[in-house]
């Protein structure tokens, strides 16, 4: 097919003018300001090149116009005729240049000036003539498109212009002066040599940017008419109002009143509510007929009537009387814990036998139980109240406490308040469905107290079992009756929750797990649930006791069992990881000899199997007591050393970031050591010449109590005798000044913590002795308890027998 123009594809070397962010198409005339250095060497490269030409210097000098986007050159740019160098409209010096034809950028050259040189071809462009009727068509649509654009913007001189331009490839490039086109679609534009494909994108790139004119404009339409419309509804209802009011005042009753509030007088009505609360609610559709459209009062009243509508007033689940199927269903769901299962069971069998007997309900109130459960994290308090639920056949709601700090939450907002809602105990029981489920009160150590009020005050009357059949939210403002409830809160810190609210709940400890039962645990619930969360079946993967035994004794030590279910995942998903790797093949039974190649050594390796140079007590000075914290129970080493008489240092030095009860346990001992010295024939002159050192390691974290008197008793006389204390020994009790023992709290804990240490022997105070009822029988079949009335006992009990040494080594100070 013959071509309708052709242009040489000749060689050419000019200067670069870069176009930073943007972009001129052939055909397009732009002024530059001269003021860029980059734009006056290239020109000035021009003109000294356009003299040099010819003998009369009379040819226009030419430049490259190449785009550069983010500092980087395009492959095309575009050859620009100088036509002419003065001054812009602004009065600044600046150049007048048309584009004319594209260029293929090739390697750098030298050149005239300051300026870019470089070597280019041409870029040839053919056009079929005639015309095929598809380009005619494309032709015709882009000039439709651009016609409809330019009279959108009222440019009508410009649209007989674009009407003239013949050529497919000058139209194409004319879009290069739409100013919505953004700098990427103009270098593809420039890059794209077929002027037929080059004015089909043009047509698009148009198309696009009128159809979002459209929408654009469309909304704007939308927008106007819906307020147009909010204004004219405004109005009608105004006049509707009037309309209204003096139809009542002609008819001398309210017989208008709105179908919403026909709608709400029939729903209270027809629903099954305590007469209190339905006469409230009446009264709110009465005012909800009184008010206008208008009114914000209406909105509130609505959202009112909705929640109390909502509520299962006089909704309540059948309780489960079977007694023994109650206690299988604990039995089954929770190992140990037997304190918990024995409230539970005893709740169930009374209020079977006051149903039995029509003690149902009492003085309006009914027989519900309020029991906090504190225990450390991981021995299944939260869980718990889900098994408590299920075994009693009720609906079960958890409300989470930790960080409350608005009483608001608990009691409610009162209705005028914007966004008020109904508290947390209102939203449980609508959650729940019935007027008697099981609420777990999750964190109630947790709860905050700011300017706002304090939740736990707000927590008294839900609790007290004398009040809460008349409870009030500020929201619904009606006596909800909770005495049906079973209240479960959960806290590990007893010491957190305020004495009053303590004293309206029922304390029930959870002291931690034995070793058995945390392998029983493990075994019959942890496994099976990271077995699924590992995609294993369970004949691919098992653990032997002897793993299970020795994951929980040396790998995990805590009083729950998070951790031990942490290390059950972590070996199940190596061996699933080894298996997809062909390491192993299934099915595998894991056993204790397998765990270190699996998972790496263990974490808590007891004294007593350490090495006897590696021990703590391997020196004389050193001590193993007992002690709680906010985690169980867990072991408390002290140390004691002498300073050196040279360095003249005296007094007593505590540290490991103490409480005020321990530094004064601390002196009570040393005091104790000074008076009574002699009758245990202590060099007790040691003890006046020179500074006394007590350290208690892990001095980060803060330590207070009683109980650690006979420990640090017993570290500083092994410092003064040189007899090392047993590694197998740990001790608890306060000290007196006359040496006695007295008692302490958190008996059960302390041996549960010296149990998994591996201690075998401890020593508590007589008076304690009765506390070691609560302690399972299989951790006193391994441990052999003393318990003592006074410090000498301990000393006999604790200190190693003296050597045949003449006289002792006493550890000093550095």
């Amino acid at each position: 097919m013959p071509a309708e123009s052709a242009k040489p594809n000749a060689p050419l070397t000019l200067p670069v003018l870069p176009l930073d962010d943007e972009v001129v198409l052939p055909g397009m005339v732009v002024p530059l300001d001269l003021n860029d250095t980059e734009v006056r060497a290239a020109v000035e490269a021009a003109q000294a090149a356009a003299r040099s030409s010819g003998p009369d210097g009379g040819s226009k000098p030419q430049v490259l116009l190449v785009p550069r986007i983010d500092g980087t050159y395009a492959n095309t740019g575009v050859l620009g005729i100088v036509e002419q160098v003065g001054r812009l409209a602004d009065g600044d010096p600046g150049a007048l240049i048309r584009g004319r034809d594209r260029v293929r950028i090739g390697a750098g050259t030298t050149g005239n000036g300051a300026a870019l040189w470089v070597e280019g071809l041409t870029v040839e462009e053919t056009v079929p003539e005639p015309l095929p009727g598809s380009v005619t068509e494309l032709v015709t649509e882009y000039k439709a498109l651009a016609t409809d654009w330019l009279k959108k913007r009222g440019a009508w001189q410009i649209v007989d212009r674009v009407q003239q331009i013949d050529g497919v490839s000058a139209l194409a490039d004319n879009s290069g002066y739409s100013p919505f086109l953004s700098t990427a679609q103009k270098v593809e534009l420039l890059e794209t040599a077929d002027p037929v494909a080059r004015l089909k994108l043009a047509t698009e790139q148009l198309r696009e940017h009128l159809a979002e004119q459209d929408v654009a404009e469309s909304i704007a339409k939308d927008v106007q008419e819906g307020v147009d419309k909010q204004q004219r509804e405004f109005l009608l209802r105004r006049q509707l109002e009037a309309v209204r009011k003096e139809l009542r005042g002609l008819n001398g009753d309210a017989s208008d009143s709105a179908e919403e509030s026909d709608d709400y007088r029939a729903r209270v009505e027809a629903a099954d509510l305590p007469e209190h609360v339905r006469e409230a609610a009446l009264k709110e559709v009465e005012k909800l007929e009184r008010a206008s459209d208008q009114s914000p009062e209406g909105s509130w009243i609505r959202t009112w009537l909705d929640t109390v509508l909502e509520l299962p007033w006089e909704e309540r689940t059948e309780d489960a009387y079977d007694i023994r199927g109650a206690q299988e269903v604990l039995d089954a769901e929770h190992a140990g814990l037997e304190d918990v299962k024995e409230r539970i069971t005893e709740y169930l069998a009374v209020r079977k036998r006051r149903t039995d007997r029509g003690l149902g309900v009492v003085g309006g109130r009914r027989g519900g139980a309020v029991l906090a459960l504190v225990g450390p994290p991981g021995v299944g308090k939260t869980s718990l109240g889900e098994s408590v639920a299920h075994a009693m056949g009720r609906k079960f709601v958890r409300v989470a406490l930790g960080g409350v700090r608005d009483e608001a939450e608990i009691r409610g907002h009162r209705r005028t308040y914007v966004g008020a809602l109904p508290g947390r105990i209102v939203r449980a029981i609508k959650e729940a469905g019935s007027m008697n489920p099981v609420v777990l009160l999750d964190e109630i150590d947790k709860v905050g107290s700011d300017f706002r009020g304090d939740p736990a005050a707000a927590l008294l009357e839900v609790l007290d079992p004398a009040q809460n059949h008349t409870f009030r939210d500020h929201y619904l403002e009606v006596e909800l009756d909770l005495s049906d409830v079973v209240f479960l809160a959960t806290a590990n810190v007893l010491e957190s929750i305020p004495e009053a609210l303590l004293d309206r709940m029922e304390l029930v400890r959870l002291d931690g797990y034995t070793e058995d039962e945390k392998v029983v645990i493990a075994r019959d619930h942890l496994l099976p649930r990271q077995l699924d969360r590992a995609g294993l079946k369970d004949d691919e993967v098992a653990l032997d006791e002897s793993a299970l035994r020795k994951l929980a004794g040396e790998y995990t030590r805590e009083a729950g069992v998070r951790n031990l279910e942490r290390s059950v995942g972590r070996l199940l998903r190596k061996v699933a990881a080894q298996h997809e790797l062909g390491e192993r093949e299934l099915p595998f039974t894991v056993k204790d000899e397998d765990l270190r190649a699996l998972i790496g050594r263990p974490h808590h390796v007891p004294e007593s199997a350490q090495d006897p140079a590696e021990r703590r007590t391997a020196v004389p000075g050193v001590a193993t007591g007992l002690a709680v914290t906010g985690a169980g129970g867990d072991v408390l080493y002290v140390e004691a050393s002498l300073a050196d008489p040279e360095t003249g240092a005296s007094g007593l030095t505590l540290t490991g970031q103490l409480g005020d009860v321990m530094k004064e346990s601390a002196q009570i001992a040393l005091s104790f050591l000074r008076s009574r010295g002699a009758e245990l024939e202590l060099p007790v002159a040691d003890l006046k010449e020179r500074g006394v050192h007590i350290h208690f390691p892990a001095g980060a974290v803060p330590k207070d109590g009683p109980s650690a008197g006979v420990t640090m008793t017993t570290a500083l006389a092994s410092l003064l005798s040189g007899r090392q204390v047993r590694t197998d020994v740990a001790m608890t009790g306060e000290v007196s000044l006359t040496g006695r023992v007295l008692p302490i709290g958190g008996v059960k804990q302390k041996l549960l913590a010296a149990h998994r240490a591996g201690v075998t022997t401890v020593v508590i105070p007589k008076r304690n002795e009765a506390d070691l009822d609560d302690v399972p029988a299989e951790v006193l079949d391994k441990l052999e308890v003393h318990p003592v009335t006074d410090v000498r006992q301990v000393l006999e009990l604790a200190l190693a027998p003296a050597t045949q040494d003449a006289a002792p080594e006493v550890p000093v100070a550095a």
